[in-house]
């Protein structure tokens, strides 16, 4: 791990309990003197601890330095990713925030399956866990969004990831906000919606899944 995470990582001491704890003790054997790089991952510092007591179920530790150091993408990319299967998310979206992709915003659309739920909680998780490894100083924003016609009067800016002679490579540097629909694509409906949009496509006729295309189209944009 690049760092750990602690919400009240800035104050002049700390107390670190639960999994921090086991990972530094358990998986780390750290001591009494040990230095710690810690992030509260709202701010662009990461703070550097000293470890000054050990106890059965804590640890304390006292502040000795921070160094502003931000560590983001080059470029903001905003995704727009029509609802599939939670575990499809859960499994992905660690390599999302790796690429640096700065928000997702969750839609259902006609093909989502309604009773697919978000658990913002648990994928907050995985990607705290994701910047502790890649060394990222935030990660992903994410919110839900209830109507997919909001989107599209929201974003006049859009692009939609769809089959298309446009090819997103020739396009990716005025990429801010990308639509990407869920398994099975879009409806005909929805086409109709968003048919003047700027509609962008990859220079392939094999099929992805969602979240292929969706990591496909955030590497290209980002890296």
């Amino acid at each position: 791990m690049q760092f750990i995470f602690e919400e009240d990582a800035k104050n002049e001491f700390l107390q670190i309990k639960d999994e921090n704890y086991n990972y530094l003790i358990k998986a780390r054997r750290k001591k009494i003197g040990d230095e710690i790089n810690i992030r509260n991952l709202s701010d662009d510092f990461l703070y550097r601890y000293k470890i000054v007591n050990v106890s059965k179920k804590d640890l304390s530790l006292e502040l000795i330095s921070k160094d502003e150091k931000s560590v983001e993408a080059r470029k903001t990319l905003h995704l727009i990713w029509c609802v599939v299967d939670p575990k499809t998310i859960e499994k992905n979206i660690a390599s999302l925030n790796e690429l640096g992709v700065d928000k997702i915003t969750f839609v259902y659309s006609e093909f989502s399956q309604k009773n697919f739920k978000i658990n913002l909680e648990r994928l907050e998780k995985i990607l705290v866990n994701s910047s502790s490894q890649c060394g990222r100083s935030s990660i992903i924003k994410l919110e839900l969004e209830d109507s997919f016609k909001n989107i599209l009067e929201k974003y006049k800016d859009l692009y939609i990831l769809d089959f298309s002679n446009s090819l997103i490579d020739e396009k990716k540097d005025s990429i801010a906000t990308l639509l990407i629909g869920p398994e099975g694509g879009f409806s005909q409906n929805e086409r109709e919606l968003f048919k003047e949009f700027n509609i962008v496509g990859f220079n392939s006729n094999i099929i992805l899944k969602s979240e292929t295309a969706l990591i496909s189209a955030s590497a290209k944009i980002l890296i």
